[in-house]
């Protein structure tokens, strides 16, 4: 079995389980999460994550917020000017 077949074939209380053993640094049988483990959980919980779940419902969602009169887009009001 290669890595997406595991993904797509991983239920939600797995899904579940690696997102409890990351936080907590431990395994439900209380041995420890090697920091390869915890990478290689964090990896599956992202794809998993990517492929059964919204946007808003993944780990490390952040909503974008704007406020009122602050925007990236907004244009510069002196252009910059490159020189040699």
């Amino acid at each position: 079995m290669d890595y997406v077949q595991l993904i797509a074939t991983m239920s939600p209380e797995i899904y579940q389980s690696l997102i409890r053993s990351v936080e907590l640094g431990k395994w439900p049988d209380g041995r420890t999460v090697t920091p390869q483990q915890r990478e290689n959980a964090m990896q599956a919980i992202i794809a998993w994550g990517e492929s059964h779940l919204s946007e808003q419902d993944r780990v490390g969602y952040i909503e974008k917020k704007e406020k009122a009169g602050d925007s990236c887009d907004a244009p510069l009001e002196t252009p910059l000017n490159w020189k040699e």
